[in-house]
């Protein structure tokens, strides 16, 4: 007889569970959407996303003018190798023999090369990629009246990297000017600036 009222009693809590079930499901879809439309609405979020849009499509525009417009024409000078990129040394040959035409050959015959080729043509486009993204920041600077570049200076106590511009340490909060190793007597007056 206990045994069928605790059966009873099992099968009920699951009836009355399976009864709101949905109301429940439907509380919860409705709390995980409101958190959705809260980190989602954040203003740093949608910053944060259009920042690495902009930033990507930046990017893809630098890498064109750098690959597109200023490689091909220094290519044609004389002392660079236009096909530096097809350079390499074969370290040891496949099955089929030691000369190879290009690198995917070599590949194919499972030989080991070195492509210091491919290794100096990604140095250059590095080197032609920075210089231009300086010209861009300096042009940046000189139309904006704020540059991107920040020059710095070590400070002489902390030794962190600070603003040339700044008067007093951001880490350490001392003065960057010397104030701190000049010491006046009390019969002495001030620097005018100073606090006597």
């Amino acid at each position: 007889m206990a045994e069928r009222e605790h059966h009873w009693h099992e099968r009920s809590e699951l009836e009355e569970r399976l009864v709101h079930a949905p109301s429940a499901i439907i509380r919860g879809a409705r709390g995980f959407w409101a958190g959705f439309q809260d980190f989602l609405g954040r203003d740093n979020v949608l910053e944060v996303a259009v920042g690495l849009m902009i930033a990507s499509s930046f990017t893809a525009v630098v890498n064109s003018l750098v690959s597109d417009i200023l490689l091909p024409p220094l290519a044609l000078l004389p002392f660079l190798n236009r096909n530096l990129e097809s350079k390499f040394a074969v370290l040891r040959s496949g099955p089929h023999g030691p000369h190879y035409n290009t690198l995917q050959q070599a590949a194919e015959d499972g030989a080991i090369t070195l492509a210091w080729g491919l290794f100096v043509d990604k140095v250059f486009a590095f080197f032609v990629l920075g210089f231009v993204l300086y010209l861009v920041a300096q042009l940046y600077g000189t139309i904006s009246k704020n540059s991107i570049i920040r020059h710095t200076v070590k400070c002489a106590y902390c030794r962190k990297a600070v603003s040339e511009k700044a008067v007093r340490c951001a880490f350490c909060s001392s003065w960057l000017d010397g104030r701190e190793e000049k010491s006046f007597s009390a019969l002495e007056s001030a620097p005018e600036g100073l606090p006597a």
